[in-house]
Protein backbone atom coordinates (compact mmCIF):
# COMPACT_ATOMS: atom_id res chain seq x y z
CA UNK A 1 0.00 0.00 0.00
CA UNK A 2 1.42 3.37 -0.44
CA UNK A 3 0.43 6.72 0.56
CA UNK A 4 -0.64 8.76 -2.87
CA UNK A 5 -1.05 12.68 -2.99
CA UNK A 6 -3.66 12.96 -6.44
CA UNK A 7 -4.05 16.91 -7.54
CA UNK A 8 -6.61 17.78 -9.72
CA UNK A 9 -8.69 20.91 -10.14
CA UNK A 10 -11.77 18.25 -11.68
CA UNK A 11 -13.37 16.80 -9.10
CA UNK A 12 -15.15 14.59 -10.80
CA UNK A 13 -11.76 12.96 -11.46
CA UNK A 14 -10.48 13.58 -8.51
CA UNK A 15 -13.22 11.15 -6.56
CA UNK A 16 -12.77 9.04 -10.13
CA UNK A 17 -8.97 8.60 -9.16
CA UNK A 18 -9.14 8.45 -5.38
CA UNK A 19 -11.68 5.40 -5.58
CA UNK A 20 -10.12 3.80 -7.91
CA UNK A 21 -6.45 3.35 -6.24
CA UNK A 22 -8.55 2.98 -3.24
CA UNK A 23 -10.06 -0.19 -4.70
CA UNK A 24 -5.98 -1.27 -5.66
CA UNK A 25 -5.44 -0.94 -1.94
CA UNK A 26 -3.50 2.63 -1.54
CA UNK A 27 -4.23 4.76 0.59
CA UNK A 28 -5.14 8.66 -1.04
CA UNK A 29 -5.30 12.15 -0.27
CA UNK A 30 -6.65 14.54 -2.39
CA UNK A 31 -6.08 18.42 -3.52
CA UNK A 32 -7.53 20.44 -5.74
CA UNK A 33 -5.06 23.01 -6.65
CA UNK A 34 -1.50 23.23 -6.45
CA UNK A 35 -1.20 25.36 -3.97
CA UNK A 36 -3.12 23.13 -1.76
CA UNK A 37 -1.50 20.03 -2.94
CA UNK A 38 2.13 21.64 -1.93
CA UNK A 39 0.14 22.44 1.52
CA UNK A 40 -0.36 18.64 2.02
CA UNK A 41 2.34 17.37 0.83
CA UNK A 42 4.44 19.23 3.40
CA UNK A 43 2.18 18.53 6.05
CA UNK A 44 2.71 14.58 5.17
CA UNK A 45 5.15 12.04 3.68
CA UNK A 46 3.48 10.39 0.34
CA UNK A 47 5.05 7.62 -1.41
CA UNK A 48 4.26 9.77 -4.84
CA UNK A 49 2.44 12.10 -6.33
CA UNK A 50 0.40 12.24 -9.29
CA UNK A 51 -0.72 15.57 -10.50
CA UNK A 52 -2.67 17.46 -13.21
CA UNK A 53 -0.76 19.75 -15.27
CA UNK A 54 -3.90 22.59 -16.80
CA UNK A 55 -5.04 23.99 -12.78
CA UNK A 56 -6.29 27.98 -11.66
CA UNK A 57 -3.57 29.28 -9.45
CA UNK A 58 -0.33 26.88 -9.09
CA UNK A 59 -0.56 24.00 -12.19
CA UNK A 60 1.11 20.66 -12.58
CA UNK A 61 4.59 22.18 -13.76
CA UNK A 62 4.61 24.36 -10.48
CA UNK A 63 4.17 21.46 -8.08
CA UNK A 64 6.57 19.40 -10.01
CA UNK A 65 9.15 21.76 -9.43
CA UNK A 66 8.82 22.81 -5.78
CA UNK A 67 8.69 19.04 -5.58
CA UNK A 68 12.07 18.73 -6.97
CA UNK A 69 13.15 21.24 -5.31
CA UNK A 70 12.58 20.07 -1.71
CA UNK A 71 13.64 17.83 0.66
CA UNK A 72 11.67 14.65 -0.73
CA UNK A 73 12.98 15.63 -4.24
CA UNK A 74 13.14 12.01 -5.39
CA UNK A 75 9.34 11.60 -4.69
CA UNK A 76 7.89 10.15 -7.93
CA UNK A 77 5.14 12.39 -9.60
CA UNK A 78 2.79 11.22 -12.32
CA UNK A 79 1.67 14.11 -14.71
CA UNK A 80 -1.75 13.86 -16.29
CA UNK A 81 -3.01 15.87 -18.96
CA UNK A 82 -5.45 15.99 -21.37
CA UNK A 83 -2.57 18.07 -23.28
CA UNK A 84 0.40 16.12 -22.95
CA UNK A 85 2.96 17.38 -25.16
CA UNK A 86 2.87 20.25 -22.76
CA UNK A 87 4.88 18.03 -20.43
CA UNK A 88 7.93 17.31 -22.87
CA UNK A 89 11.27 17.96 -21.42
CA UNK A 90 9.96 18.44 -17.95
CA UNK A 91 11.08 15.99 -15.10
CA UNK A 92 8.12 13.76 -14.34
CA UNK A 93 8.69 10.41 -13.31
CA UNK A 94 5.75 9.36 -15.99
CA UNK A 95 3.37 10.89 -18.12
CA UNK A 96 -0.20 10.14 -19.02
CA UNK A 97 -2.58 11.35 -21.60
CA UNK A 98 -6.31 12.04 -20.56
CA UNK A 99 -8.25 9.85 -20.95
CA UNK A 100 -5.92 6.90 -19.39
CA UNK A 101 -7.01 3.65 -17.88
CA UNK A 102 -6.70 3.21 -14.52
CA UNK A 103 -5.45 0.02 -14.46
CA UNK A 104 -2.62 1.79 -16.28
CA UNK A 105 -1.92 4.44 -13.50
CA UNK A 106 -1.81 1.77 -10.98
CA UNK A 107 0.88 -0.12 -12.99
CA UNK A 108 2.66 3.06 -13.08
CA UNK A 109 2.57 3.12 -9.27
CA UNK A 110 3.24 -0.55 -8.67
CA UNK A 111 6.51 0.34 -10.60
CA UNK A 112 7.49 3.25 -8.65
CA UNK A 113 6.72 2.24 -5.21
CA UNK A 114 7.73 -1.01 -5.77
CA UNK A 115 4.59 -3.08 -3.88
CA UNK A 116 2.66 -5.75 -5.05
CA UNK A 117 -0.41 -4.79 -7.49
CA UNK A 118 -3.93 -5.48 -6.55
CA UNK A 119 -6.58 -6.61 -8.60
CA UNK A 120 -9.96 -5.21 -7.89
CA UNK A 121 -13.20 -6.20 -10.08
CA UNK A 122 -13.11 -2.72 -12.13
CA UNK A 123 -9.46 -2.66 -13.00
CA UNK A 124 -9.69 -1.67 -16.93
CA UNK A 125 -12.32 1.44 -15.84
CA UNK A 126 -11.20 4.04 -18.36
CA UNK A 127 -11.05 7.48 -16.49
CA UNK A 128 -12.53 10.28 -19.38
Amino acid sequence: MCHILVIDDEKNILEMIKMALTKFGHDVETASDGEEGIRKFDEKRFDLVVTDIKMPRLDGNGVLKYIRNSKRQSTPVIGISGTPWMLEGKNFDAVLAKPFLIKTLADYIHNFASVPPAVPSAGNASLS
